[in-house]
């Protein structure tokens, strides 16, 4: 069973419990998706999405991927070859779009457009999403609760947390699957995921504590 799928019974309470959110007055309510690259984070932020829009409470959806930084920056930066680590997106970007779909009212903006990743390009795009109108907006990413990187200020943007944890040995498979799918061969994608993403997924797993709920593979701990 894949980890979207193990975690998503979870998701109608959840609807019930950001619906409560907004009846108690907010007219956004961001809710996020955390934990290590490969946890099912992506999958599991659409299937929430779509639940939201049935009934009603969606805004928008704004992935922390698409604050990727560019190849060309990041070979700027001689950082391409650890691509995805937390000094690898533009933190500021992320947190100033936060910062407007937030801002509702009369003085907020009515629609807000926010970058996607797009893995085919291996490069993030402009534009490729939207926020409008009062509800939910759905982000995820893997440094939603880091306390580091400037990463700490996202936390204070985000009114409900939810850390997906899955099992190391789980997570490299998927990944190393991932990497190949998408082009890479099976000794590039092994130790990309040895030397980049499994040391990436625990600085992710030391700040579960900073998330209001953490779930599980089979189970869910409240905090």
């Amino acid at each position: 069973m894949s980890s979207s799928s193990a975690f998503a019974p979870r998701l109608p309470e959840t609807v019930t419990r950001l619906e409560a959110m907004l009846d108690d007055g907010a007219s956004r309510v961001v809710v996020g998706l955390t934990g290590g690259p490969g946890s099912g984070k992506s999958t599991l932020a659409r299937l929430l999405a779509s639940e939201l829009a049935n009934r009603g409470l969606l805004a928008g959806e704004v992935p922390m991927d698409g604050f990727h930084m560019s190849n060309t920056v990041l070979d700027e930066l001689g950082r391409h070859g650890r691509k995805g680590a937390p000094d690898t997106f533009d933190v500021a970007g992320y947190l100033t779009l936060l910062d407007r779909v937030r801002l509702t009212g009369p003085h907020g903006p009515t629609e807000v457009l926010a970058p996607v990743y797009r893995r085919d390009l291996h490069e993030p795009v402009a534009a490729g999403t939207r926020v409008s109108g009062p509800g939910v907006v759905v982000t995820e990413g893997s440094y939603l609760a880091l306390d580091s990187h400037g990463w700490e200020e996202a936390r204070k943007r985000i009114d409900l947390l939810i850390m997906l944890e899955v099992p190391e040995h789980d997570l490299i498979s998927r990944l190393i699957r991932r990497h190949k799918d998408f082009g890479r061969s099976h000794v590039d994608a092994a130790h990309w995921v040895r030397a980049v993403d499994v040391p990436n997924s625990r600085v992710v797993a030391s700040c579960a504590d900073r998330c209001d709920v953490v779930w599980r593979s089979e189970e869910t701990e409240q905090r």
